[in-house]
C-alpha cells in the first residue's frame, strides 16, 4: 500500500476500536442514521430496491416502499457490524441457536463442509462462527475483494485471524479445494450477481437469475456437506439459522447434474429466508442484472 493507502487503513483500525466501543446498541442506532442517509442520498437505489420488492414479492407499492426503508437500516449496519466478526461465535451472549442439536452435531463433524449464506442479517458474523467448527480443521472465507486496498486489507484483518484465511472469489479454486480436501470448512456468500462465465442461471424469486456455480463445483469435487446458515437479527439478540445440509457425495447422476442439484439447493435455501425476514435482505443489488445468453430482448 502507498502512503495514503496505509494513512487510510490506520483510520478505518481507529474507526473500528471505536464502533466497537459502542457495543451493539450503538452499531444498532448508528446503522439506523446512516441507512436514512442513504435513503435521502441514493434515490436510483431507494428505486431499484421498492420496484424489486414489489415485483419479487408481489406486493403494493406502498407495502413494498416500506419494506425497502427497513432494509436500508439493516444494510447499513451489516456492513457495521463487521467490526465484531472476529471474535463473534456461538458463545456470545446475544446469539441463539434454532437447532442447537444439529449446530452441534455439524461443528463436530468430521466431513468437508461448505457454508452458504447470503447478504442476509447479520451475515458479517459467519466469518466468526466459522471458528466454531472442529479447531483441528482449517477454514477459508471466500469474499469479492474491495476495490480500495486500505478497505480490502481491513476486511481482511476482521473477517481473517487464526486458522480462517481470507481469499477473493476471483482466486478462491484452489485455496478453497485445499481446505476442503483437508475436512475443513469454506464460507460463501451465494446470492450475488455474477458473470455468465461464473454462472448457472436459476429462478430466484420467479425470475431467472445468475447464481455462482463456484460453491457448487467445489463441494462436488470434494464431497462436501453443503450448509445453509444465516444469521438473523432479532428485537433484543440475533438468531443462527442452519438447515440440515445436503450431501455432495451422495447425489445421483454425472458431475454437471450434481453441480446443478448443489447451486438450486443453496439458491432454494436464500430465497426461503430471504422471505421470511425480506427487510434484512439486501435489495438494492441488482441482483438479476445478468441475463441468460439465449435470452431475447425486442
Amino acid at each position: 500500500m502507498n502512503v495514503w493507502a496505509q494513512l487510510q487503513y490506520r483510520l478505518l483500525h481507529a474507526a473500528s476500536r471505536s464502533l466497537a466501543a459502542s457495543g451493539l446498541p450503538g452499531i444498532r442506532r448508528l446503522g439506523a442514521g446512516i441507512g436514512a442517509l442513504l435513503w435521502l442520498i441514493l434515490p436510483g437505489r431507494r428505486k431499484l430496491a421498492t420496484r424489486t420488492i414489489a415485483d419479487r414479492l408481489n406486493l403494493p407499492e406502498a407495502e413494498a416502499r416500506v419494506l425497502a426503508r427497513r432494509s436500508f437500516d439493516h444494510n447499513a449496519r451489516s456492513f457495521l457490524e463487521v467490526v465484531f466478526a472476529p471474535g463473534f461465535d456461538r458463545r456470545r451472549p446475544e446469539l441463539r441457536l434454532d437447532d442447537p442439536e444439529r449446530f452441534e452435531r455439524l461443528r463436530r463433524s468430521e466431513r468437508p463442509i461448505v457454508i452458504a449464506t447470503a447478504h442476509l442479517g447479520a451475515w458479517e458474523f459467519t466469518a466468526g462462527l466459522a471458528d466454531d467448527f472442529n479447531v483441528s480443521r482449517p477454514r477459508t472465507i471466500v469474499v469479492r475483494n474491495h476495490g480500495n486496498a486500505a478497505v480490502r486489507a481491513y476486511l481482511a484483518d476482521m473477517r481473517g485471524g487464526g486458522k480462517r484465511q481470507v481469499v477473493g472469489h476471483r482466486n478462491a479454486v484452489f485455496a478453497a479445494l485445499k481446505t476442503l480436501r483437508k475436512n475443513g470448512v469454506v464460507g460463501f456468500l451465494v446470492d450475488h450477481n455474477c458473470g455468465q462465465d461464473e454462472a448457472i442461471f436459476l429462478p430466484f424469486f420467479g425470475l431467472t437469475a445468475a447464481v455462482n456455480i463456484g460453491p457448487a463445483v467445489l463441494a462436488v469435487r470434494a464431497d462436501a456437506l453443503v450448509l445453509p446458515l444465516f444469521i438473523l437479527r432479532r428485537d433484543d439478540h440475533y438468531l443462527l439459522l442452519t438447515e440440515e445440509p445436503l450431501d455432495a457425495a451422495t447425489l445421483p447422476g454425472n458431475r454437471e447434474e450434481r453441480v446443478a442439484a448443489v447451486a438450486r439447493f443453496y439458491t432454494e435455501a436464500v430465497e426461503r429466508r430471504v422471505r421470511i425476514d425480506p427487510e434484512q435482505w439486501f435489495w438494492m443489488h441488482k441482483r438479476w442484472k445478468t441475463r441468460p445468453p439465449d435470452e431475447r430482448h425486442d
